[in-house]
């Protein structure tokens, strides 16, 4: 077919190879084959995986074809890049007005990378405050230049211009539920993806509609359907629930440049509780893997923490959704994609995920681009598999320390309390801050590096000798 058009046939599901994530074992997981780690360039070969525009046939009379299911802003970006590379291209999103609960920061590269107006932004933190258990509070952001900061966005706001970004580029830009998608009938054949077109006017179910594609880009999220259609396998996931606080001006002047992160049992037993500053209100909000059914208590807690300087608000808003921990064992199978939540691309420590969404689909659609020749080829799952190849190798090292990081700090209250006191230490801040701002893991001063390893250590027995004298107190 010349277009994204509608059919009523069914197509027969095709088995294909699988493709693991960021796992560098061998293992079965629910089923799925996690026999392709990162770097695995030879086996690729191997197996015979070669590029599309080298051997797949130009497709006369019509453009490739690509439905971007999702779109938050791994697909908007997604949909952008590919529309802008002579990719036909249609977007579809459930919710145009959605508020996602999330904290809503991105770092600076991300707001010149991506071209964001600098209106988008409602804060520019320079002054971050990190809580103990304890309620000990070190001042972070001592290192940041004049020109540095921590943007904090709308996810409702970032998402919108994202999406009018690729309607601009020639995106078509669909209101509507991806219901199914259904597999080729042979080598090269459409997949046919199922979904509702809601109305302008709003209300229903929306109109039942079908349509013919040669690629699918799945960006919709920790719940994605798209990654059930592949048997991408399960993860594990966090709740993360955010209350929208609008605070007396008075209060709200304290936190103009300012975000908080509380961390302790009564917050969260493996994450962080935080207040980050928006327009004109704050988002108070926790997180947790283990103990999703106490999320309301934590974040009652979190509240708490915080009430000499969030009292007399009044809670706008009420947001929970969940947090992908860890990249799923599947995030390609032929030409299917994972981006963004779907793929799993969220940092545990921090629980970082808008650069990694926007990143990763860009850096999808630029792999599509290519292999397709702008748009003039079929493309196959070798393609798709070299936009991996690039992520896991820009990506890895941040995924793998924070990883760490959270193993080690998050594990009781005594080990929270060091990673404050850890906190204080200017030269950590510098590493820490640069590392996030621009998106890589920065390479150290030897001697510093040395230094911070033994206060490490200190702090850590410090917190162990803290920790059993707590336990007697309890015994």
């Amino acid at each position: 077919m010349a277009s994204l058009s509608t059919t009523t046939s069914t197509a027969a599901g095709e088995s294909l190879r699988s493709f693991a994530g960021l796992r560098r074992e061998t293992r079965i997981l629910r089923g799925v084959a996690a026999a392709d780690a990162p770097g695995s360039q030879l086996r690729r070969r191997q197996l015979g995986v070669v590029r599309a525009s080298r051997t797949s046939p130009r497709l006369n009379g019509r453009k490739l074809r690509v439905a971007v299911v999702g779109g938050g802003p791994a697909g908007g970006s997604a949909a952008e890049a590919l529309a802008k590379g002579g990719v036909e291209t249609m977007l579809i999103e459930r919710k145009l007005d959605n508020c996602k609960p999330c904290g809503g920061a991105i770092p600076l590269c991300m707001v010149e990378e991506f071209g964001l107006p600098l209106d988008l932004i409602d804060r520019r933190v320079t002054k971050m405050k990190m809580i103990s258990p304890s309620n000990v509070a070190v001042d972070i952001g001592r290192t940041l230049g004049p020109d540095e900061y921590i943007g904090m966005v709308r996810r409702e706001v970032l998402d919108a211009y994202l999406r009018e970004r690729a309607a601009e580029a020639g995106a078509s830009v669909i209101n509507g539920l991806f219901l199914r998608l259904e597999q080729p009938e042979g080598p090269g054949g459409p997949y046919r993806i199922h979904y509702n077109e809601f109305s302008p006017a709003g209300g229903g179910a929306g109109e039942r509609r079908t349509a013919e594609v040669d690629a699918v880009v799945g960006a919709d999220g920790a719940n994605s359907r798209v990654a059930k259609s592949i048997g991408a396998g399960e993860y594990e996931y966090a709740i993360a629930f955010q209350e929208r606080v609008r605070i007396p001006e008075t209060k709200m002047e304290y936190y103009k440049e300012r975000a908080e992160m509380y961390v302790g049992d009564d917050v969260s037993p493996d994450f962080y509780g935080w207040v980050f500053p928006k327009c004109d209100h704050v988002a108070v909000g926790t997180g947790t893997v283990t103990h999703k059914a106490d999320i309301k208590k934590f974040q009652a807690a979190t509240r708490l923490r915080a009430k000499d300087k969030i009292e007399g608000g009044t809670i706008i808003r009420v947001e929970a959704h969940p947090i992908p921990e860890h990249p799923r064992p599947r995030r390609v199978l032929g030409r299917v994609a994972l981006v963004g939540d779907a793929a799993g691309y969220v940092t545990k420590c921090s629980g970082e995920g808008i650069y990694f969404a926007a990143k990763s689909g860009r850096m999808c659609a630029e792999a599509i681009v290519e292999g397709s020749e702008n748009g003039s080829r079929m493309i196959d799952e070798g393609d798709l598999r070299k936009y991996l190849e690039k992520f896991d190798k820009m990506y890895w090292p941040t995924y793998k320390v924070l990883d760490v990081l959270q193993k080690l700090f998050y594990r009781s209250n005594a080990a929270r309390e060091a990673f404050v006191e850890m906190c204080a230490d200017e030269y950590v801040q510098k590493m820490t801050f640069d590392s996030y701002l621009y998106k890589k893991v920065v390479p150290g001063n030897p001697l510093d590096d040395i230094k911070l390893a033994v206060n490490t250590i200190g702090s850590l027995v410090r917190a162990t000798a803290l920790r059993r004298e707590m336990e007697k107190l309890t015994l």
